[in-house]
């Protein structure tokens, strides 16, 4: 049962990441009017743009991590405690 609950909490982590990138991309085009930076190719944006990005799309991928492993922690702690059901 705890392999079940930690593949659970990697694919709602997964889950999670895929949202809030495409949230993080979209409040970015939507705050400055241009794509978010993407790999090597575009070398249009600065520097100073390029490192904003990363570290908005970093942090929120820091705070969804931890909530996913507090979430998982809560599930496998939750069903712990009381008895499986056949």
């Amino acid at each position: 049962m705890n392999i079940f609950f930690k593949l659970l909490g990697a694919g709602i982590g997964m889950g999670a990441g895929f949202a809030a990138t495409k949230l993080v991309n979209g409040v970015w085009e939507k705050a400055t009017g241009n794509k978010p930076p993407k790999g090597h190719d575009d070398m249009e944006t600065s520097l100073r743009s390029a490192l904003a990005f990363a570290l908005v799309s970093s942090c929120v991928t820091a705070v969804i991590q931890v909530l996913t492993s507090r979430a998982t922690q809560r599930a496998i702690t939750r069903f712990a405690k009381t008895p499986d059901v056949v």
